[in-house]
């Protein structure tokens, strides 16, 4: 049995990450973090890490980059397991995660769903096979709540065509601030804001004549749930290191 402290509990996500383990058998519960501390559950919640009155195996993070000092300092100085599954951070952030992975296991990834992560690899195969002859436009749509753009996703997605193809290409946000013909060395990205969109991603390889896109969409935010609750059972029992999605599968 994996025992879990899910941060950022009495969010959206928190309440999900928790509906998904009550319905499990190898993982339980034994706390929560929230600053917004709101008994919904049989668990305890506390407003910070170091408040936990629980040993737990794992803590599932599903809050704000804000937070991650504090679980960085409670995971190495207890060795507990985390697993990352905020959006937003910035690369001051991610130098602190992929340190603090020297002491503690941590699975990081900028997004949780196994279908992602498949486009991810499908993305990867399609610049080894078209090269230099199709322009790359990523595209991404969320809810209109979403405060980071574009998404950690979108970006995931982006550096992974970049590293398959010997990191020629820089990135271009905002079209309408120059007036110039498109570069071929650079990948579009695209946000859009509206509704209630759970996630959805598309990467268009535009060529002569011929268009080809990948394209992933989330009808639920489950789908993010599972992935993360599926990387607190992975990790368990790992020795400290900086873990993913491609791990796991």
């Amino acid at each position: 049995m994996t025992e879990v402290v899910i941060s950022g509990c009495c969010g959206k996500m928190g309440r999900v990450v928790n509906e998904i383990i009550s319905n499990r058998n190898d993982a339980h519960v034994c706390e929560g973090i929230d600053i917004n501390a709101v008994k919904y559950s049989d668990f305890t919640v506390v407003s910070c890490p170091n408040q936990l009155t629980s040993k737990p195996d794992v803590i599932i993070d599903f809050s704000h980059p804000s937070s991650l000092g504090g679980l960085l300092d409670y995971a190495k100085t207890n060795g507990t397991a985390l697993v990352l599954a905020s959006t937003g951070y910035n690369d001051e952030e991610i130098a602190k995660i992929k340190s603090a992975a020297k002491e503690v296991p941590i699975f990081f990834t900028a997004n949780m769903s196994l279908g992602i992560n498949l486009m991810r690899e499908l993305a990867k195969k399609a610049v080894s096979v078209l090269g230099n002859q199709f322009d790359i436009e990523i595209i991404e749509r969320h809810h209109n709540q979403k405060i980071d753009a574009p998404s950690g996703t979108a970006l995931m997605l982006a550096e992974s065509i970049n590293e398959a193809s010997d990191g020629q290409y820089n990135y271009v946000y905002d079209r309408h601030s120059v007036r110039k013909k498109r570069d071929a060395k650079e990948i579009g990205i695209h946000s859009v804001r509206g509704g209630t969109i759970v996630g959805e991603h598309e990467i268009v390889f535009a060529g002569r004549d011929e268009v080809i896109t990948i394209t992933h969409s989330a009808a639920s935010k489950q789908v993010f749930a599972v992935g993360a609750v599926n990387a607190a059972i992975f990790l368990q029992g790992k020795p400290a290191g900086l873990y993913s999605m491609a791990d796991m599968i």
